[in-house]
């Protein structure tokens, strides 16, 4: 009696990761980048988890049919902690910079927050930030982990 549930245990058990590690699988590769009609943004990123001191490489990407207007030239990039506590920006003039439909701009964030510190393992929020031709916000956000 013993080693059957001990098998039937085991199995079930099996079967339970393989279904949640399947969830898993299909939860992290969401896709990051969709064209749509209309205004849109993208964030893509190489991957959504990082090695400490490992470079990230972020584009910010027009996926729609409008130009996006950013007020600065960090085209409205801010990386937060999961609570919005600006971690990182970057250094940018206050100049107008624009994204007209499909052009990207490439960002790289060697994990140093604007104090000066390394970031810390945790999960981080990259965020942008436009505005259309009507004056509408146009915004987007990605998770990375940092381990």
């Amino acid at each position: 009696m013993l080693a059957k549930s001990l098998i039937i245990f085991i199995i079930v058990g099996i079967i339970t990761g393989l279904a949640f590690g399947i969830y898993l699988i299909d939860f992290k590769t969401t896709t990051q980048l969709v064209f749509v009609d209309g205004s849109s943004i993208s964030i893509v990123t190489e991957k959504f988890d990082f090695k400490q001191d490992e470079l990230i490489q972020i584009k910010v990407i027009n996926s729609g049919t409008n130009q996006l207007t950013f007020s600065d030239s960090s085209y409205g990039l801010k990386i937060t902690g999961l609570f919005g506590i600006l971690i990182y920006s970057p250094i940018s003039a206050q100049v107008i910079s624009t994204l007209d439909p499909g052009d990207e701009i490439i960002f790289s964030w060697d994990q140093i927050k604007n104090d000066g510190d390394t970031a810390l393992d945790g999960v981080y929020k990259i965020f942008v930030k436009g505005i259309d031709a009507d004056g509408n916000n146009v915004e987007k956000s990605i998770t990375v982990t940092i381990w």
